[in-house]
């Protein structure tokens, strides 16, 4: 997701700067993704120099928001994740309102959403989140705090899937949504959370995978299936959050 930082935070969160703000979000994204989490493999996401990347690590190191571990991995600490956390909740909150109230596309409610999630206050976030029904996920299906992440099954790659096996997408990882080309098509042929779909080839010679769902036949890359992750069969459809009736757009 290319969340960008919020301009005013809770009075009970630490005062960081747009920019810091942005790193904690990334290290979030990072955490338990398919790349150490180095100052390099930062400074490449954030689209940085290392040396940047280096001065802003050693500033949230000294505010005991994140740790280097003897393997120079970087880690958020509890205090850095519940930072994190905070924002990305006023994101996904806001994304759920401008997606499935307002209509906008994933993309296009992603850019809004940053834009506006510096501005709404506690109590303003507290309203929305019950009008939202309180959904423990993004509209991609990424936990939207550290409980929701506890409690819900990861999920396997989709690249990992068997030609012939029906699966259910369950979660656009956030490393896949910063793909806005990929984000898009997968709106475009509807494989989102909760889509049953059929996997219909697979070649590793080709390197891709191609699925049978509700637009017919759709076709990408393994590297981005590694990105999205599935249950086998048809999932619990309790897994996937379904704005309350009289919140959904006419």
């Amino acid at each position: 997701m290319r969340l960008m930082a919020s301009r005013r935070v809770d009075a009970s969160e630490p005062r960081l700067s747009e920019a810091a703000q942005s790193y904690l979000l990334t290290l979030r994204s990072m955490a338990g993704g398919s790349t150490k989490p180095t100052t390099t493999a930062l400074a490449r996401r954030m689209e940085v120099s290392t040396q940047a990347a280096a001065e802003m690590v050693g500033r949230l190191t000294t505010e005991g928001l994140v740790r280097v571990g003897r393997d120079r991995a970087l880690e958020l600490t509890a205090g850095g994740r519940r930072a994190a956390d905070a924002i990305f909740r006023r994101h996904s909150l806001l994304e759920w309102l401008l997606t499935r109230v307002i209509g906008l596309g994933w993309a296009e409610s992603d850019e809004e959403a940053a834009r506006l999630q510096g501005s709404i206050s506690p109590r303003v976030e507290e309203r929305l989140a019950e009008m939202l029904g309180n959904p423990p996920t993004c509209p991609h299906g990424n936990p939207i705090d550290a409980e929701a992440a506890r409690t819900r099954p990861r999920g396997v790659p989709l690249s990992e899937a068997e030609a012939g096996t029906e699966i259910t997408i369950f979660r656009i990882t956030e490393e896949a949504e910063e793909d806005i080309e990929l984000l898009s098509y997968l709106e475009r042929h509807q494989l989102v959370p909760g889509t049953l779909a059929r996997v219909t080839e697979v070649s590793h010679g080709r390197d891709s995978i191609s699925l049978d769902g509700p637009t017919g036949t759709s076709t990408m890359g393994l590297r981005p299936a590694a990105l999205i992750r599935v249950l086998p069969g048809r999932a619990d459809p309790s897994l996937f959050h379904v704005l309350p009736e009289t919140r959904r757009p006419d």
